[in-house]
C-alpha cells in the first residue's frame, strides 16, 4: 500500500457530468413508472388543498418559451406547496375551440363548404386531440408533474355541459341579451371579436376634412354654413346620421372664401392651418348647447344629419365636431340610441358594401375609401385629405385590420353586476400589486360583452327560438341541452333538428304548430376558458372554487383572468380566485419580440436537446419573470455555468460522505466546532430565506442565494479547508464526523430547497444520498429552520473572521503573481494585527493555518511594527514568506518535523500518527 492510498478522498457514482439531455428521459420513465404525480397526492392526503388552477393553453402548435416560462413556474409553486404542508394538485388543461383550429384544417386542404357542420367540427375534434398529445409530451419534457393523463380540455363533454349552466346561470339573472350594437368585426374572420382578440400595428389611413352643409340653423346658423368634421376611417361616411358637439365647449363660425364653416374655437388655428384657410374671419361664437338639433345635408345622400350632443366629444384631435355613424362605433351607437337615431350599417360579413349604400355597393370596405373620398371632392364637401401612420385595432389571428359594425350578437352585460366585479377584484391578492389597478381600470371602463361568435368550431349558444321570433332560454331547456352535452357532446347541436333537441312534450305561446328553430352562432372561446371555475374547480373533487392562484402571462387582464372573474362573479357573486399572478414575455438576448420573420425564435425544445430541461428551469428562477424577461445561448450558457457548479458542490458533498452513516456517525450541534456551527448557521439562513422567497414568489432570490451560498460559503471556505480533515484524519476523526455532519445536513437541505426548480437533478442526486428510504426527493418535506441560540454571535465572530481570510487570499495571490510561492501549502503567513483582528484569532480555537489553507501561521507583532514589505490591510498587515521544511508526502504540508518519525521519515508527524492508527500493514517504505 501507498500512502496515497491511506488517504480518505471522495468516492461518489454520482456523475460530474450532468449529461441532462439523456439522462433527463430516464428519469421523467422512472417517474411514470412509480407514478409520481399519484404518490405524492397520496402522501399529501388529508392536508390543506392548494389549488393552483391551469390557465389553458391553446392546443395548435409546438411550445414556444412562453408557454415554458408558463408552466415552469406553475411547476415550482405546485412542487414547494406540496413539500410545504398542503395537498397541491395540478390538473393541466387546454383550450381547444375557436378560429386557428378552423384556419389550420382550411390550410391543409380541408374544404369546409364541402361537408357539413357537424362533419368538420369531427375534424376540428381530431385536430385538437393531436395538438393536446404533442404539446402534453413536450410539457412533460419539461419536467412539469400533473395529472396528465386526466387533463380538463374544453371539448369534453363533461365540460361543454357545465359551460351551458354558466350561460343559463347567467341569463337567469338578466345577464344575457340579444342586441345590435357595434363590435369589433374581423372581415377576414368574418366573426366577431372579442377585445382580448384585438392586437395593434401600425396602418396608413387616410384622414379627410368634410363640410356638412346646414339645412336648417335654427336661428343660430344661416342655411349653407359648413359644419367641418374629421375622420380617418372615409369609409364609414356613407353610415353618417349625426354630428356631435360637446356641450360645453365654444364652437365658432367663421368666413373664409366667401363660405361659413364651424368648428371648436381651440381648433380654429390647427384646422386653418390643415386646410389651407389663409385668413378666417370668427363672425359668431356659441356654445355646443345652441347648437343641439340643428340639422345639416349628409354630403352626397338625400338624407339629413341631425346636430348631437355627446360627452364623448374632445378637442385632443380634428375640429371639435364629430362624424357619427351608430352602426360603426360605440361612442357613435350610445349616444345616437339617446337621440333614436338608426343603427345603419351598410357592411357585410365580409366587409363589403350593401345595397345601404348606393354607389359603393360590392367594393371591400377599404377599397371603397378612394371612390368615396372622390365622391366628397366631386361635390365640393371635402376639405382636406392627407395620409398618416398610426396604431389600429387587427385581428390577433388573421394579422388583418378590423372594422366596428353593428350587428345582431349576444352580449353579457357588464353594467348590471359591475359593482360586484369591481368589489371582487379588491378583494383579489395580486402579484405584481399593479394587476390590480390594471384590472379594475379594464372592469371600470370595458363595455358588454359581445360572446357570440359566426363560426362553426364552438361551443352553441343554447337558445331556441319560436315561430314568432321570441327567444327560448329557460332552466327546463338549458338543463335539457347541458344534459344532452355530458352525454352526447356539443356536436349533437348541429346533428339534430332545434325540436329534437328540447326536452320531450315542450311546447311555447309563440310555436302554436310546435315547430322551433335553434341558434346558430358559437360562445366566444373566452367564455369557453372563463368557465373554467365552474366546468373544472366545480367538476373535479379533487379541486375546489375558488382557486387560490391563477398564474399567467400579463395579457391575460383582458383574456382569462378578466372573462373568468366575469362569469365567476356572474354565477356565484365572487372572483373564482383568491390570488393572482402574471409574467412578462419572453424576448430574444436583444430584447426583440420573437419572430420566425426575424429568425430570433428559440424553441424549448431545441435547449432541452442541447442542455436539458433543468437548464431551462433554471434559467426561469433566474430571471425577474414579473417582467418581460431575456433569453439568448449567451445567457443560457451563464445558466448551465452555474448549474454546473452547483451540481459539483452536490457532488462534492456526496463524495465525502461515502463512509458517513447518519443514524452512527451524526454528531450534535454541541459536539461541532465554532466553525462548524457557523455554517449550520448560514445554512439555516439559506433555507429560511430561501422557504420565504418560494411563498412570495421570489426565484431569482432563491437563485442567487443558492448559487452564492455554493460558491462562496461552501467551495471558496468550507469545502475548501475541509479537505485537510476530511482527506487527512482517521474515519472516525471527531474534527471529521462533525464536517461530515455538517455537509449532511447541507446536503440534505440543498437537494430539498432546489427540487422544485432542478426537478430531475433533486431525484438524481437523492439516489446516492446515505441513510434516505424515500424513493423520490418529491416524497419529503422541506427543511426546518433551526434554532441554536448563539447565532448572533457565530455570525458575527465568523463574517469577520471570514473578511480577515479574503486579505490574507489576496496577498497569498500577489505572492504567486509574485513567483514567491506555488500552491498556498507552501506558503508562511506572518500578520501584523491591531487588537481587534488580535483579539478575534485569539478567540479561535481551530487551527487557523487549516482554515487559511497554509503550512505555517502566526501572530508576529502590532500592527505598526509591520516591514515595509507587508501588505497594508484595515486593522492588520501580511506577509507572505515560503514555509521552512519539507513537504510532508502524505498532506503536502510543509513542516521541518518531516523526517522526525523514523518509521515514516517522508511524513509529518500528524500523518504518521493516522497512518500508525489506522494502516498497521503499511510498510516504513
Amino acid at each position: 500500500m501507498e500512502y496515497k492510498d491511506t488517504l480518505l478522498m471522495p468516492k461518489t457514482d454520482f456523475p460530474m457530468r450532468g449529461n441532462l439531455p439523456n439522462r433527463e428521459p430516464e428519469i421523467q420513465q422512472q417517474w411514470k413508472d412509480m407514478n409520481i404525480y399519484e404518490q405524492v397526492q397520496k402522501r399529501t392526503e388529508g392536508r390543506p388543498l392548494y389549488v393552483l388552477h391551469d390557465g389553458p393553453p391553446y392546443a395548435n402548435g409546438d411550445l414556444h418559451m412562453g408557454h415554458a416560462l408558463n408552466k415552469v413556474l406553475k411547476d415550482f409553486i405546485v412542487r414547494y406547496k406540496s413539500m410545504s404542508g398542503y395537498q397541491a394538485p395540478y390538473v393541466p388543461g387546454w383550450d381547444t375551440h375557436g378560429l386557428p383550429i378552423e384556419q389550420a384544417l382550411t390550410n391543409k386542404g380541408v374544404k369546409r363548404k364541402e361537408m357539413t357542420i357537424a362533419e368538420f367540427r369531427k375534424l376540428c375534434e381530431e385536430y385538437a386531440y393531436q395538438q393536446i398529445n404533442n404539446q402534453r409530451e413536450q410539457f412533460k419534457r419539461i419536467g412539469v408533474r400533473g395529472d396528465w393523463e386526466n387533463p380538463y380540455i374544453t371539448l369534453k363533454p363533461a365540460y361543454e355541459a357545465q359551460q351551458i349552466r354558466v350561460f343559463g346561470e347567467m341569463a337567469k339573472k338578466g345577464y344575457i341579451y340579444k342586441g345590435k350594437k357595434p363590435v369589433y368585426w374581423s372581415p377576414s374572420s368574418e366573426s366577431a371579436l372579442a377585445e382580448a382578440e384585438i392586437e395593434y400595428h401600425d396602418k396608413r389611413s387616410a384622414s379627410i376634412y368634410v363640410s356638412f352643409d346646414v339645412t336648417e340653423g335654427k336661428g343660430v346658423l344661416e342655411e349653407g354654413t359648413g359644419i367641418v368634421i374629421w375622420t380617418t376611417t372615409p369609409w364609414t361616411i356613407p353610415a353618417n346620421l349625426a354630428i356631435a358637439l360637446h356641450p360645453e365647449l365654444e364652437y365658432v363660425v367663421v368666413e373664409e372664401s366667401g363660405k361659413k364653416y364651424v368648428v371648436a374655437k381651440e381648433l380654429l388655428g390647427k384646422v386653418a392651418e390643415t386646410v389651407g384657410w389663409g385668413n378666417p374671419v370668427v363672425t359668431k361664437t356659441v356654445k355646443g348647447t345652441d347648437l343641439e338639433y340643428v340639422k345639416a345635408k349628409h354630403p352626397f345622400y338625400d338624407r339629413e344629419s341631425l346636430v348631437i350632443l355627446g360627452e364623448h366629444v374632445t378637442i385632443e384631435a380634428g375640429t371639435g365636431c364629430v362624424h357619427t355613424a351608430p352602426g360603426h362605433g360605440e361612442d357613435d351607437f350610445q349616444v345616437g340610441r339617446k337621440y333614436g337615431l338608426d343603427v345603419l350599417c351598410p357592411v357585410d360579413d365580409r366587409g363589403v358594401f350593401t345595397g345601404e349604400a348606393p354607389g359603393f355597393e360590392g367594393l371591400f370596405y377599404d377599397t371603397a375609401n378612394k371612390p368615396i373620398t372622390e365622391k366628397l371632392e366631386e361635390v365640393g364637401a371635402l376639405l382636406k385629405l392627407e395620409f398618416f401612420t398610426h396604431s389600429y385595432p387587427h385581428d390577433w389571428r388573421t394579422k388583418k385590420p378590423i372594422i366596428f359594425r353593428a350587428t345582431a350578437q349576444w352580449f353579457a352585460s357588464i353594467d348590471k353586476f359591475r359593482e360586484d366585479l369591481l368589489e371582487a377584484v379588491k378583494e383579489t391578492k395580486w402579484v405584481p400589486a399593479w394587476g390590480e389597478t390594471r384590472l379594475f381600470n379594464m372592469v371600470r371602463d370595458r363595455g358588454d360583452w359581445c360572446i357570440s361568435r359566426q363560426r362553426a368550431w364552438g361551443v352553441p349558444i343554447p337558445v331556441f327560438y319560436a315561430e314568432n321570433g321570441e327567444e327560448i332560454i329557460t332552466e327546463e331547456t338549458i338543463d335539457h341541452v347541458s344534459n344532452l352535452f355530458r352525454e352526447h357532446g356539443s356536436n349533437i347541436w348541429f346533428e339534430r333538428e332545434a325540436a329534437d333537441l328540447l326536452p320531450e312534450g315542450f311546447t311555447h305561446p309563440g310555436s302554436p304548430n310546435g315547430r322551433f328553430t335553434k341558434e346558430t352562432d358559437i360562445m366566444d372561446v373566452w367564455f369557453d376558458s372563463g368557465s373554467s371555475h365552474q366546468a373544472v374547480l366545480e367538476e373535479r373533487d379533487d379541486l375546489q372554487r375558488p382557486a387560490d392562484l391563477y398564474l399567467e402571462g400579463s395579457d391575460q387582464y383582458r383574456g382569462w383572468f378578466n372573462s373568468s372573474l366575469t362569469t365567476g362573479v356572474a354565477v356565484t357573486g365572487k372572483a373564482p380566485y383568491k390570488g393572482v399572478l402574471s409574467h412578462g414575455f419572453v424576448l430574444d438576448g436583444d430584447g426583440r419580440k420573437m419572430s420566425k420573420s426575424l429568425g430570433n425564435v428559440m424553441l424549448p425544445s431545441k435547449v432541452m436537446n442541447q442542455l436539458g430541461a433543468d437548464i431551462l428551469r433554471l434559467w426561469v428562477a433566474s430571471v425577474d419573470y414579473q417582467a418581460d424577461v431575456r433569453v439568448s445561448d449567451a445567457i443560457l450558457k451563464q445558466v448551465a455555468e452555474v448549474y454546473r457548479k452547483i451540481r459539483n458542490t452536490l457532488r462534492f458533498l456526496l463524495g465525502n460522505l461515502a463512509d458517513f452513516d447518519p443514524k452512527k456517525d451524526k454528531v450534535t450541534f454541541d459536539q461541532l466546532r465554532e466553525v462548524d456551527q457557523f455554517m449550520m448557521v448560514r445554512l439555516n439562513q439559506v433555507i429560511s430565506t430561501v422557504k420565504k422567497s418560494y411563498e412570495e414568489y421570489e426565484y431569482a432570490t432563491i437563485y442567487h442565494t443558492i448559487n452564492n451560498f455554493c460558491t462562496l460559503d461552501l467551495s471558496s471556505f468550507y469545502m475548501d479547508f475541509a479537505k485537510d480533515i476530511l482527506y487527512i484524519e482517521g474515519a472516525d476523526h471527531k474534527d471529521r464526523r462533525a464536517m461530515q455532519t455538517v455537509m449532511y445536513e447541507t446536503l440534505i437541505a440543498l437537494v430539498k430547497l432546489t427540487s422544485p426548480i432542478l426537478s430531475h437533478t433533486g431525484d438524481e442526486v437523492w439516489k446516492f444520498v446515505p441513510g434516505v428510504t424515500e424513493d423520490s426527493v418529491q416524497l419529503t418535506d422541506m427543511p426546518e429552520e433551526q434554532t441554536f441560540g448563539n447565532e448572533e454571535a457565530l455570525l458575527t465572530k465568523w463574517n469577520a473572521f471570514l473578511d480577515l481570510r479574503d486579505d490574507v487570499l489576496k496577498s497569498l495571490e500577489e505572492a504567486r503573481n509574485a513567483k514567491l510561492i506555488g500552491k498556498s501549502l507552501a506558503a508562511k503567513v506572518v500578520l501584523y494585527a491591531d487588537e481587534k483582528t488580535s483579539s478575534l484569532l485569539s478567540s479561535i480555537d481551530e487551527d487557523l493555518k487549516q482554515l487559511f489553507i497554509v503550512s505555517h501561521f502566526e501572530v508576529a507583532g502590532l500592527l505598526q511594527e509591520a516591514p515595509e514589505n507587508a501588505v497594508q490591510f484595515d486593522g492588520h498587515a501580511v506577509v507572505i514568506t515560503k514555509a521552512d521544511g519539507t513537504t510532508c508526502e502524505r498532506c503536502w504540508t510543509v513542516t521541518p518535523d518531516v523526517g522526525k518519525d523514523s518509521e515514516h521519515p517522508s511524513l509529518c508527524p500528524r500523518c504518521a500518527k493516522v497512518v500508525k492508527e489506522n494502516y498497521t500493514d503499511l510498510s516504513a517504505e
